[in-house]
């Protein structure tokens, strides 16, 4: 990762990647197995926001495009910019390109919480015990990454990966385990999360993603200059005022916060926190308070693009998103290896 940081205009690729993010929310909600033309589909949001009569769309069409797809169409948009921001902190955490919340386990860590309180917890418990349970997982997965990866010379690139996947493998036994043991209903729950799916998006769930996702975006902003300091070195970041032992542990806890609500709210999607922050750091330069907001848009247009492949790609069926993503996400890691083995061997 580069040190050396360079100003950038945000206008020019802020004002593309908002575009873009117009752009894959006209496709989310009107593209899928019963398509909407977009003018109506655009006056029946209007309709739904000032209660008026404009579209010429009929009331199952109307029905779908306010109940079905927008809310659908919001949480694609919340969860792909938490997973962006949380893997562009966690790869200047780690001052390395290849972190991502996936890739070194923080992601399955927090999966085994969800399913576990899927699996332990009454039904009607579900919606409030998954996300603690989703956090409290991410962040024990985290500190592991983080205890195993770090040493006296700093982070370890290869017992970074090495310990994503003895977590994820872990992880994986775990919840076939759960899996194995459980009845019917939580056994179609836990193979939704698995998978990731944006299908059971809900007014509740989206107030309480919103909630999460701007306090984490504040904070992260906020932090965005001991970032920058910290991508110059951990003693340049203590001779700049930084306490950098209790910033590193400030940010593992918010992505894990981020990494668990996003794993409650959609299940494992990976991949998002690699392409996005790694993409847009080679397009902008790594300074953070560029590349945090840059991120969040980023990670919002790749996962509402991927959701709707996901809904096309066979419909009237339709695919896991997190599949699209890993189908997306994998040539990419595989080129960043590389690009890695390329510069050190």
């Amino acid at each position: 990762m580069s040190g050396g940081l360079r100003r950038v205009s945000l206008i020019p690729v802020g004002v593309c990647a908002a575009g873009l993010l117009v752009l894959a929310c006209l496709m989310s909600i009107t593209r899928g197995a019963m398509e909407v033309p977009v003018i109506p589909g655009l006056l029946a949001l209007v309709d739904g926001a000032m209660g008026l009569q404009l579209s010429s769309l009929k009331n199952y069409e109307r029905a779908v495009v306010m109940d079905l797809r927008l809310p659908r169409t919001l949480l694609a948009v919340l969860v792909g910019a938490l997973l962006a921001q949380c893997g562009a902190v966690m790869q200047g955490l780690f001052r390395n390109p290849l972190a991502d919340p996936g890739i070194i386990g923080v992601s399955a860590g927090a999966a085994v919480g969800a399913v576990l309180a899927i699996f332990l917890l009454p039904a009607n418990s579900v919606w409030w015990g998954v996300p603690g349970a989703a956090f409290c997982g991410g962040f024990l997965a985290s500190l592991l990454v983080y205890g195993l990866a770090r040493g006296p010379a700093g982070t370890s690139v290869l017992i970074l990966l090495l310990a994503g996947v003895a977590i994820s493998a872990l992880s994986g036994s775990l919840i076939g385990l759960l899996s194995y043991l459980s009845d019917d209903d939580r056994l179609r729950d836990i193979a939704l999360w698995q998978m990731g799916s944006l299908a059971r998006a809900s007014d509740a769930q989206l107030l309480f993603v919103v909630a999460v996702f701007l306090g984490l975006a504040l904070r992260f902003q906020y932090r965005a200059g001991a970032l920058n300091a910290l991508l110059l070195g951990e003693s340049e970041a203590r001779h700049m005022g930084i306490a950098v032992e209790k910033f590193k542990f400030e940010l593992v806890v918010l992505v894990a916060a981020g990494v668990g609500i996003a794993v409650a709210a959609s299940g494992m999607i990976g991949f998002v926190g690699l392409i996005v922050p790694h993409a847009l750091r080679m397009l902008c330069g790594p300074d953070y308070r560029n590349l945090l907001p840059l991120s969040a848009l980023g990670g919002a247009v790749l996962l509402l693009f991927a959701d709707t492949i996901a809904r096309v790609a066979i419909a009237p069926a339709e695919l896991p998103v997190g599949i699209v993503t890993a189908l997306l996400g994998a040539p990419f890691f595989i080129f960043l290896l590389w690009q890695v083995r390329r510069d050190y061997l």
